[in-house]
């Protein structure tokens, strides 16, 4: 289970989406890293998914989300 030092505010961009949320990402690590070495998915917890015109769509404790689709992800406070 991920602990507090271990997880990453981030927001990720894809096409239609900006999701909020946290990635599991090791002190002193990367987020580009973490993105090279990801598989096919990206996981992604007390996610926020919204609109990129700004309407919530959803939330949900935990999402996968595409690395494919992934447009931009950005750490975040």
């Amino acid at each position: 289970m991920p602990t507090q030092e271990t997880r990453t505010k981030v927001i990720l961009l894809t096409s239609t989406y900006r999701i909020k949320g946290y990635i599991e990402l090791m002190p002193g690590a990367r987020v580009t890293d973490y993105m090279v070495e990801a598989k096919g998915f990206i996981a992604v917890t007390d996610a926020e998914v919204w609109e990129l015109a700004g309407r919530q769509v959803f939330t949900a404790p935990f999402i996968n989300v595409s690395r494919d689709h992934v447009v931009v992800v950005a750490p975040t406070s």
